[in-house]
């Protein structure tokens, strides 16, 4: 038998679509299996700051079509230090809350598994996080939708791209995976996708330019992730102009418009399963793993491969982004 009596539910760092869908169906499953539910808001932050009040199935009623999250999200440098995790600690145990359930993404999960270390806590995570950057999961919750709007946004600028011959980068979200960045720039039709994984490996912008651009376009539309490796677009551009200078070059960041909307179907069934999952998993007694989906089943990851092991990209896809684009 379970000694989960009271669940906690909060969502960190960056938001995503469907994190809402993940509180409801872990809200709802709780209470279906007779467990208490308390919503913390603001993350971390709100166990310090003692941001916790109870959930009814009321608490979720239309909700699953919302972006953003309806817990709110916050950064808390004082959950980064032993004191503030104590103080957490033990304001939540004033509440009654004896497990938690973390939505969010690598930051999220690795806050989550010091402070389970710390106090023999059980914490499920759900992996919401637009990067897809997650290891243990095929999708992470808001991936689908932030994939939607990408590929919306590149469709309209490829009409002003191809009436004015000029080279369009997009920056992309995705510090460290280019996921995003790489099946935007499949689904959008765009003809190359530079990103963090393989930018050591190969002069992304020079293949560009001498296989593809220079011999057949006018103009052409390239996805770029946003991470320090890359330099992000501006620093594409800048290239561009020193050593390129025929080309009319324009830039687009898409920033934080890629985090919004409402999810799509399948972010809401996919955190609806996952939130579901998340409950199944502290009745079944297990604490620290991350919810997960791969070939369309759920499956459980410890924390330490989650957070450890890095998500390969598919150089498959790379490759046929190459092909397509000739």
């Amino acid at each position: 038998m379970s000694k989960t009596k009271c669940v906690g539910i909060l969502t960190s760092g960056g938001d995503a679509p469907g994190m809402n869908a993940a509180i409801r169906a872990v809200t709802r499953s709780a209470i279906y299996n007779g467990l208490e539910v308390k919503g913390i808001y603001r993350g971390y932050k709100g166990m310090i700051t003692d941001e916790i009040v109870p959930f009814k199935t009321s608490n979720v009623s239309n909700i699953i079509q919302q972006g953003g999250t309806i817990l709110k999200t916050a950064r808390c440098k004082e959950f980064m230090d032993p004191a503030g995790r104590q103080t957490a600690y033990e304001i939540i145990q004033k509440h009654g809350i004896d497990s938690l359930v973390v939505i969010g993404g690598d930051g999220s999960l690795t806050g989550a598994r010091i402070f389970a270390q710390e106090f023999n806590l059980p914490i499920i995570g759900v992996p919401g996080t637009i990067d897809n950057d997650l290891y243990g999961t095929d999708r992470t919750i808001g991936y689908d939708t932030a994939l939607n709007t990408v590929m919306d946004a590149v469709d309209k600028i490829r009409d002003t791209a191809t009436s004015h011959e000029r080279l369009f980068f997009i920056e992309i979200m995705g510090r460290d995976a280019g996921f995003l960045a790489l099946n935007g720039a499949i689904a959008s039709g765009a003809e190359a996708a530079i990103i963090p994984e393989i930018f050591t490996e190969v002069d992304q912008l020079e293949d560009l330019i001498k296989n593809g651009f220079r011999k057949s376009k006018n103009s052409s539309i390239v996805l770029v992730a946003e991470s320090e490796i890359t330099g992000g677009a501006m620093g594409m551009a800048e290239r561009v102009k020193k050593e390129y200078p025929e080309y009319d070059v324009r830039v687009t960041i898409l920033g934080h418009l890629q985090r919004g909307g409402s999810p799509t179907a399948s972010d809401r069934i996919l955190a609806s399963r996952m939130g579901a999952a998340s409950i199944d998993a502290l009745l079944e007694d297990q604490r620290n793993v991350m919810i997960g989906i791969q070939n369309d089943q759920i499956i459980y990851t410890p924390f330490s491969k989650a957070i450890k092991n890095d998500k390969p990209i598919d150089r498959n896809l790379l490759n046929m982004l190459r092909v397509l684009s000739i």
